[in-house]
């Protein structure tokens, strides 16, 4: 059942308990409760007035929750990593693929005479290589043995050049290894030695050869040998007692290891028996039973288990050398029983082995894995004679593992259709079960294995059925859901030997697997980025390309294409070159152009990987960056511009990404000090730089932090690219000349430029929009020509400051003008060689005003980046943390801005252009202030302009004050790269397809069941809200200093905890257990506090509730896992207000939160009420206040989304709708009697949407319904000329108010006074400061107070227990 179906199903039968409580209103009112739930649009929006509780109580309980996607969740806290190439994730890649180039065969048979230390048994076993030698001339035995034993092992591997000698003499060995070593060069040489004619080796390891005449044996010792073959090597001791010549082997390496430093050397040794053994002689065995293991194993287990099987009685063994078909072929039965042996054989090997030795002995060498997966039979059949067959490096031992037992039950099943394939060439040949049964093991595991049980056994028969046409597609689809359950998975499938495998099959055209490979794909290169290299020399991008173009796919599948793609050329030359080859830009341009958002669902992650992957194709390419600027200019980003409003965050994110690398960083053309010659640059490029740039000044102020941070990036390019522009036009505004930097032009006013607001002087949004301290700025105090030619103007220590536009200080701001200092290259102290064209001037003032206004970012992560970008053109931000004098409370900023000496920023040249801490605080200074620096909070920039973007001119003597860490940078560009702000979103992006795509969470059910229960819980409360009878609301259940030095701003009371939240001015956050009587944690919402919080909100308080903190300056911050000591997380940050009034000083902002509709709502010094969608994380309405005067107190419905009320300064009162299409629904001017700004307005408790209170600093509380006119039909007189805050209850029919005379009043919505709380003067005769913050628990009858003595209180109904 859905979400939604559960919510509907329990409110139909709970909705009786939640009753309207507004009697007076039902006798007009015909609506009944249970009817359906208004839509958003405007008829239902207009006509809810009339009809006002036409809705039902699932009003209450919002469906949605916000801010809970993956970009929430460590945004500031860690820089996410792509697709690795390194590290843990390439392990699974063979360190060096070899091959065995050459194979020597020395065979000492000595045909009909024995050894003198072998005594015979009779029969006795006597074939070797399947030939009885006693069945011919010894002399053509002997040749016949040795061509068999050859082509056995050219069977295994063809290209290998094949030597034997047969009965030789230590010479005849010594000339064979030798001349293997230099056919083989560093290749792989294989010796395999039979010494079934001679004495068993020797007990110091020397193996027996022959003299000429045959008359004796002679010794050869085994160091010989290995100084002879050197490494790399494999050896092959089929003989009794071989375990000897392993020990003095392993014993030689020791000591050669112990005596020189050289690497190990990689030898590799299997013998048939261990060293007291002696090779079996039962006639059922071949005698060379070892070799015959190691080079046709099917012949050998077929014959074993023969005499093991119920049919040994109606089988003829001779009809085991007539089996059908050839080994190479899955469709007979030869090519069947040796691909079901071969995939047993892998999978015992990799469920026992070390991953590495498994990788070592079964993935890096053809010949060396098939040897040791026949090995692995010779240790099953020669361990049932008693004898052990060993290897170096040591196996565990698995002849009865458990899969031995499917290999007999289907080599039965193959031998029991024998006979009648070998009688009849024509019969039809059935195929095992024994792969369709391994997949179905597999599948069983998927539904219940996981990361932390056994990793699934059958995972090698998976790859090798992928050989095979017939079971391909389930096994790719069972592999893809293997995949899913994380990047363990796809290591483990990597490590098995997956990867050659889904490489090959991008050959095939096969329509049906092209979805579940892209899946495979995607997985693969989300782990390891490494893969590119291959799939490009492979060809392998066209397929993608292909996909991606293909309609009929699903979007989410062609994302994948995309990312599979955007990872291919990824920092990857060749991968750019041959995707630009096959036409990957017209191919995302084209399906950028045509995509028409209609699926909510699945398109944004399409257009996401779009524009990711143009931004990788052209990043750093700069011959595609030219194409793309200069030819197809419109055609490129015209299609991502339109994506800068859509309504994701990582969309908007990703089209700011590919504009951002279409700048070009303009490392190959050195700008600075070049004279007139960067004004020679092709006027196409700039003109598109500038057009790219403007589009990105429009989302300098988005909601959501990744755009932002995209943005800063593409500046911080733009800066590079543009340097020595930005740098002048950046010393012109920071002249310390004030007469001019007022007449700086505006964002607003700027030439060129699209602006969202028409009315001049309604905004002046990026630059101005900081908090509001006076930016002191000065430059150097030296009258010296800098190194690019540019004149420095002096300025004595005590010059005049200069005051950034829009700061406190600058009233006469709205005097704006066009012209002005930008325009004037020389009276300005800089001699301009290049003078930029008036279009670029105005175009370089905006960046440089957004750069500022990134600087001053809410989020700490993108405040970074801007001093970061500030810096490249030679701007440094400097921040004075507060200093708290003793005894005096000094307001920040404020007095001591107004003084006349202000303190000094600092005046040494600065050569640390980056804050290189990534903290808050800046680099300190080199040199000492003139002055010491007052108790004051100081922001501002300072030019670093003495120094040029060259990083090899830091350590030259003139700069004085060289930074090591940034001076041991080289002038290449690839440290000048590492200068530059790095982009995320890419890498934010890729952690999507890391994570299970195929499966749904498994907490859900969790979430369902805690968000039930609080359900639950609120609608028993908003029951027990509306029918209780408060008498006095004055019985205080708790009581907590909150240590707050100017008092507690703003409280909130948890719904569904014993929790009180309190702010104060300094904005520093206290959570308290008022049950417990404990602090639970402390924090600062910011390391600069400017001038306290407006307001606190819970958003998603129905699930794991977020705190939404709103700075009087506009910026909003919200926090997750607040209440955890030390553990707050800041999800999200931005600055809600964008733009205030000429003039203005401060921002006062005023915002409220609405969970129905999604929406933030924010107003203060400006003309409008800006409505955010936290979903999108975007600005959707800016509803025009239509009012000379400021709003002072705004208030969202909790019940209706879409409605809010606002309070203004002049008294005046206005209810807005957004889903009506002229958004306000009425305007009110209630109080009358004396003219005071509105401190608290509210919706009454309950479903009506028309009702309103509204309180006035004057003291008076209006009760309007804005169905009755304009008029209020109840007053109260609660306080007189001392109002400071109103709280009215969500449920329960409660309103209190609060004064600056210690009061707190209670009154019910008929307007009678339910009861007085005084704060009384304590024992110590202290006055108690005003009321600061009222505010009701939601779901219960309890009411928090803050005052000015930082006391919060906590008051409940009389009948409630003191806590």
């Amino acid at each position: 059942m859905a979400l939604g179906d559960l919510m509907a199903s329990r409110f139909s039968q709970s909705s009786v308990a939640v009753s309207n409580h507004l009697d007076e209103c039902s006798s007009h009112e015909d609506g009944d409760l249970n009817s359906n739930r208004r839509d958003r649009d405007s008829d239902a929006a207009s006509s809810s007035y009339t009809n006002a509780t036409a809705t039902t109580s699932m009003a209450y309980f919002p469906q949605n929750i916000v801010l809970c996607e993956l970009r929430h969740e460590a945004f500031e806290a860690c820089a996410p990593s792509g697709p690795s190439d390194s590290g843990l994730v390439s392990k699974w890649r063979p360190k060096d693929r070899m091959k065995t180039g050459c194979v020597a065969l020395v065979l000492c048979l000595n045909i009909s005479v024995d050894p003198p230390d072998v005594i015979k048994i009779s029969p006795c076993a006597r074939m070797e290589c399947w030939i009885d030698p006693f069945s011919m001339a010894p002399q053509r035995a002997l040749e016949m043995i040795g061509k068999n034993l050859s082509a056995q092992y050219e069977r295994w591997q063809p290209k290998a050049r094949c030597k034997y000698q047969l009965d030789p003499t230590v010479e005849e060995v010594k000339k064979l290894c030798n001349s293997c070593r230099k056919y083989a060069k560093s290749e792989r040489v294989l010796f395999h030695y039979n010494g079934h004619g001679v004495p068993k080796p020797t007990a110091n390891g020397e193996i027996w050869l022959f003299n000429k005449s045959y008359t004796q044996y002679i010794p050869l010792p085994i160091s010989d040998l290995d100084s002879w073959l050197k490494t790399p090597s494999i050896y092959v001791f089929d003989c009794s007692a071989a375990g000897m010549i392993v020990n003095a082997f392993i014993e030689l390496h020791d000591w050669n290891a112990s005596v020189s430093s050289g690497s190990a050397r990689d030898c590799i040794l299997l013998a048939a028996c261990e060293a007291h053994e002696t090779l079996p002689q039962s006639a059922e065995f071949p005698a060379d039973v070892f070799t015959s293991c190691l080079t046709t194993p099917i012949k050998m287990a077929l014959r074993w288990f023969c005499t093991r099987s119920l049919l040994r009685e109606s089988l003829d063994y001779s009809l085991i050398d007539k089996i059908p078909g050839r080994q190479n072929d899955r469709k007979t039965l030869l090519g069947e029983l040796n691909w079901i042996f071969t995939a047993v054989t892998d999978t015992i090997a990799w469920n026992v082995l070390p991953h590495d030795l498994f990788q070592r002995l079964f993935r890096q060498d053809l010949l060396v894995a098939s040897l040791f997966r026949n090995f692995l039979l010779a240790e099953r059949i020669m361990r049932s004679a008693n004898c052990s067959p060993i290897s170096h490096p040591m196996l565990p031992p698995t002849h009865q593992h458990h899969m031995w037992d499917a290999w007999d039950m289907a080599a039965e099943i193959c031998l029991s259709q024998l006979k009648s394939l070998v009688d009849d060439p024509n019969a039809e040949f059935q195929p095992s079960p024994f792969f369709t049964e391994q997949l179905t093991a597999f599948e069983v595991w998927l539904d219940h294995g996981s990361e932390h049980k056994k990793p699934p056994e059958q995972l090698p028969i998976v790859l090798q059925v992928l050989l095979s046409q017939c079971h391909r597609f389930r096994a790719l689809v069972l592999l893809g859901r293997f995949l899913d359950m994380g990047p363990w998975a796809v290591d483990l499938a990597l490590s098995v030997g997956i990867f050659p495998y889904v490489l090959k099959l991008l050959q095939t055209t096969t329509p049906e697997l092209r979805q579940i490979l892209v899946f495979i794909w995607t997985k693969i290169l989300a782990l390891d980025k490494s893969c590119q290299v291959d799939l490009v020399k492979d060809g392998g991008h066209i397929y993608f390309i292909r996909f991606l173009d293909s309609v009929e796919a699903y979007p989410e599948q062609r994302a994948m294409a995309a990312f599979v793609l955007a990872v291919i050329v990824d920092g990857h030359k060749r991968g750019q070159e041959a995707c630009i080859r096959a036409g990957l830009i017209d191919v995302c341009l084209k399906h950028l152009q045509g995509s028409i958002p209609n699926d909510g669902q699945t398109e944004p992650l399409f257009l996401q990987w779009l524009c990711l992957c143009l931004g990788k194709l052209w990043e750093d390419f700069t011959d595609t960056q030219i194409i793309g600027l200069q030819a197809g200019a419109p055609a490129i980003y015209a299609p991502l511009l339109s994506l800068l409003s859509e309504p994701q965050p990582e969309v908007r994110a990703s089209a700011v990404f590919a504009l951002g690398t279409l700048l070009d960083v303009g490392f190959d053309s050195t700008r600075e000090g070049t004279g007139d010659e960067d004004c020679d640059d092709d006027d196409e490029k700039i003109k598109a730089e500038i057009s790219v740039i403007k589009s990105l000044l429009n989302v300098v102020s988005d909601g959501s932090p990744l755009v932002r941070a995209e943005v800063a990036v593409a500046l911080g390019r733009f800066a590079f690219g543009h340097n020595k522009h930005l740098k002048s036009i950046a010393a012109a505004y920071w002249k310390p000349q004030s007469n001019l930097l007022n007449s700086l032009p505006s964002l607003a006013h700027a030439k060129g430029t699209t602006n969202v607001y028409t009315n001049p002087n309604q905004y002046m949004p990026y630059g101005s929009i900081v908090p509001p301290v006076g930016p002191l700025l000065r430059v150097g105090n030296d009258n010296s020509v800098t190194r690019d030619g540019r004149v420095s103007t002096s300025s004595s220590p005590l010059a005049n400051t200069g005051i950034m536009h829009g700061s406190p200080l600058s009233d006469d701001s709205s005097q704006l003008s066009d012209s002005g200092i930008l325009n004037d290259g020389v009276s300005n102290g800089i001699v301009n060689h290049s003078r930029p064209k008036p279009l670029d001037n105005a175009i370089y003032s905006q960046c440089v005003l957004a750069m500022r206004a990134l600087a001053k970012d809410p989020s700490p992560r993108i405040a970074s980046l801007g001093r970061r970008v500030l810096s490249i053109i030679g701007i440094e931000q400097v921040v004075n943390k507060p200093v708290k004098s003793a005894g005096t409370s000094v307001r920040p900023a404020e007095p001591t801005l107004l003084s006349p000496t202000p303190s000094l920023i600092g005046l040494a040249r600065s050569t640390s252009w980056f804050d290189m801490n990534g903290g808050n605080l800046p680099m300190t200074f080199r040199t000492p202030p003139v002055s010491p620096p007052r108790p004051s909070y100081l922001t501002g920039m300072r030019r670093v302009y003495s120094l040029e973007f060259r990083p090899h001119q830091l350590n030259s003597p003139d700069t004085g004050l060289a930074d090591p860490l940034l001076g041991s940078a080289g002038s290449s560009g690839v440290s000048e790269r590492s200068f530059l702000p790095q982009s995320i979103i890419y890498n934010w992006s890729c952690g999507h397809f890391s994570k299970p795509l195929l499966s749904a969470a498994d907490d859900n059910e969790e979430i369902l069941a805690r968000r039930e229960e609080r359900e639950k819980f609120a609608l028993d409360h908003i029951s027990k809200c509306q029918h209780s009878s408060v008498s006095k609301l004055n019985n205080q259940i708790a009581s907590w200093d909150t240590r707050f030095e100017a008092g507690a701003k703003t409280a909130l009371l948890q719904p569904f905890s014993p929790i009180v939240v309190a702010a104060d001015e300094n904005e520093r956050i206290r959570i308290w257990n008022y049950d417990e009587a404990t602090l639970l944690n402390s924090f600062d919402n910011h390391n600069f506090p400017d001038k306290g919080i407006s307001k606190l909100c819970l958003v998603n308080e129905l699930d794991d509730s977020l705190l939404l903190v709103a700075s009087c300056d506009g910026n909003v911050r919200i926090w997750k896992d607040y209440t955890l000591r030390g553990q707050q997380k800041l999800v999200t940050a931005f600055s809600s207000i964008q733009g205030h009034r000429p003039g203005v000083r401060s921002v006062n902002a005023v915002v409220d939160w609405q969970q129905q509709s999604g929406y933030l709502y924010a107003a203060g010094e400006i003309s409008s009420i800006m409505a955010w969608d936290l979903d999108k994380e975007q600005l959707v309405y800016s509803i025009p206040s239509l009012s000379d005067s400021s709003i002072s107190a705004l208030s969202a419905s909790q019940v209706h989304g879409g409605q809010l009320a606002a309070g203004f300064v002049d008294g005046s009162v206005k209810l807005f709708d957004v889903r009506t299409p002229e958004m306000l629904v009425c305007a009110a001017r209630p109080h009358t009697q004396r003219v005071e700004r509105v401190v608290g307005i509210g919706f009454q408790p309950g479903l009506d949407p028309a009702k309103i209170v509204s309180a006035s600093q004057a003291g008076d509380i209006q009760f309007l319904d804005v169905r009755n006119g304009n008029c209020a039909y109840l007053t109260i007189d609660a306080h007189r000329g001392s109002l400071t805050a109103l709280a009215i209850h969500r449920h329960a029919p409660l309103i209190a108010s609060g004064s600056a005379k210690q009061i707190i009043k209670v009154f019910n919505l008929e307007g009678s006074q339910l009861g007085t709380i005084r704060f009384y003067p304590t024992f110590m005769a202290q006055k108690i400061g005003s009321v600061n913050c009222l505010t009701f628990h939601p779901y219960q009858v309890l009411l928090a107070a803050g005052a000015a003595d930082a006391l919060v209180s906590i008051y409940a109904d009389d009948n409630s227990q003191a806590r």
